[in-house]
């Protein structure tokens, strides 16, 4: 039984085993026939490739021939078409080449043949100036000849003879353009004062302002004698602190119940006065609390001088105005020109220019800026040397201002030709501004002394007897001799009195000169 149980094992085992083999067998025989298939249909495909490929080849070979054949075709017409271009362009250009080698011959035929004419001329030329030259030559000597006659026959040389005829000339032209003259100055003085009047009306009707008083100590009224004793303090201490903090002088004892501030610089004397009725005010007095409130003082007047400044060029619509020119523009306020305030006066100045400028169709805006500066100089201490003008003009034109407002504030110390049209307005502004009635009041001694230079101008010409200087000096009335001055020569003379006043002499406005002729006959009866 065990026996045959091992039998059956083995058997299966071998049966196993052969049947792995056989199915091994089976397999690689199967594997040799797909083998054998695949090789087979690979070189089938293999050739067929291979004659698609030489048949390809066949036709592109083919191709490439015919289009090489096309292109050699193509190329060679194109380059035959060149051909034909270069050679007609070539032969164009030999018929231009020969057309222009004719004209160069015929120009060249032209040329020779004009210059061969200008030499004939030349020659020509030069022999008419030898004749020329013998001509005047000859001319030449018998002008000699006729002068030295005349000379000898008139009795005088030939300057003198022009001396004698430039006189006769000029007396005769004298009198023959002095009604002339006369007619057309009547008519130019006719028309300047009308429009003189017009532009001056109409800028005087649109501005007005008040007469300024004459201001020449400040004086600040005491609350009490107590306050007196101390601000004169002990041994003086508190007076001579106040003068030195403030730089002015201050003189109690000759106003009674009041402090006279006496200073040539109207600043130091506002500070010295805002100073005092602030101590008064608040009852202390003594070395140190002076110098706080002046200091203090000097700060808040120096902020509302600035804010004056800002207000002058807002009321005159001025814009972009640099801010030192600002603050010396409210210090105006503190200043006196004659009997005006500078600070009213340069804004009516201002004013003025600026309705001068617009009736005459000039920039408004320069005219107001102008006048507003034109005694800004005024202001400016003595550390700096040169003229108000000129020190005025240079301190604008460092902070800014154009050229044309500087000329403009220069001018108005400049000779009349000097000005430039905004200077004239500037000058005639300020002019009317100094001269209306209560701006400025002129001592007697220097009003005589103006009629008298008057007088005195107009009794250095020949044939004059008498001068008076009348209406103030706006007039002056001149007597001659009828026997030495003619009528027609009388024109002349007024002229040349107005001529020479105007060289030598500073007015404002204007001066009428008349000449007064008499003839008188006088016969007496016995």
């Amino acid at each position: 039984m065990e026996n045959s149980g091992i039998f059956i094992l083995i058997a299966f085992v071998v049966g196993t085993v052969v049947g792995f083999i056989s199915l091994y067998i089976y397999k690689q025989l199967q594997d040799s026939k797909v083998k054998g298939d695949a090789s087979k249909e690979a070189e089938r495909i293999i050739g067929r490739a291979k004659s698609q490929a030489s048949k390809i080849e066949r036709e592109a070979t083919s191709k490439a021939q015919e289009f090489e054949s096309r292109a050699r075709r193509n190329v060679e017409n194109d380059i035959r078409k060149e051909k034909q271009k270069m050679q007609s362009l070539e032969n164009s250009l030999k018929q231009k080449d020969q057309r222009l080698d004719g004209e160069y011959k015929r120009k060249e035929d032209i040329l020779n043949s004009k210059i061969q004419s200008l030499d004939d001329r030349h020659e020509k030329l030069k022999i008419q100036e030898t004749r020329l030259d013998d001509l005047e030559k000859q001319t030449n000597q018998a002008m000699h000849e006729i002068r030295a006659k005349l000379e000898n026959i008139a009795g005088m040389t030939t300057e003198q003879a022009k001396s004698e005829l430039r006189a006769a000339l000029e007396q005769e032209a004298r009198k023959e353009i002095g009604p002339e003259l006369v007619k057309i100055e009547e008519e130019a003085r006719r028309e300047a004062d009308q429009k003189a009047k017009k532009i001056l009306s109409v800028a005087v009707s649109r501005y007005a302002n008040e007469v300024a008083t004459e201001r020449t100590v400040s004086i600040v009224p005491l609350t009490s004698d107590e306050m007196k004793g101390k601000i004169i303090g002990r041994e003086g201490r508190n007076i001579r602190a106040m003068e030195a903090a403030c730089g002015v002088d201050l003189i109690i004892d000759e106003t009674p119940e009041a402090v006279v501030i006496s200073s040539f610089d109207p600043v130091r004397r506002q500070i010295a006065k805002l100073a005092l009725e602030k101590l008064m005010e608040d009852g202390r007095v003594h070395p140190a609390r002076i110098e706080e409130v002046v200091e203090k003082v000097k700060a808040d007047l120096f902020q509302l001088v600035k804010q004056d400044g800002e207000k002058a060029a807002f009321d005159l619509g001025l814009a972009s105005v640099h801010p030192s020119i600002l603050s010396l523009i409210g210090s105006m306020k503190y200043r006196m020109i004659g009997s005006q305030n500078l600070y009213d006066h340069a804004i009516e100045v201002a004013f003025i220019s600026g309705l001068m400028a617009a009736e005459i169709g000039e920039d408004v805006s320069i005219a107001r800026r102008a006048g507003l500066l034109h005694d800004i100089g005024q202001c400016i201490d003595h550390s700096v040397e040169g003229s108000v003008w000129q020190v005025g003009a240079e301190f604008a034109k460092r902070y800014g201002e154009r050229d044309i407002i500087v000329q403009a504030i220069r001018s108005q110390g400049a000779r009349e030709d000097d000005r430039s049209l905004i200077g004239h307005i500037v000058f005639a502004a300020n002019a009317f501004s100094e001269s209306r009635p209560g701006a400025n009041r002129q001592m007697m001694q220097n009003f005589i002394r103006r009629l008298e230079d008057l007088e005195s101008v107009a009794n250095s010409f020949d044939g004059v007897v008498r001068t008076y200087a009348l209406q103030s000096g706006k007039e002056i009335r001149v007597l001659v001799e009828g026997s030495k001055i003619t009528d027609d020569q009388a024109v002349m003379l007024s002229r040349d009195i107005a001529r020479k006043i105007e060289r030598e002499l500073n007015y404002p406005g204007q001066i009428k000169v008349a000449v007064l002729r008499e003839t008188r006959i006088v016969e007496h009866a016995r």
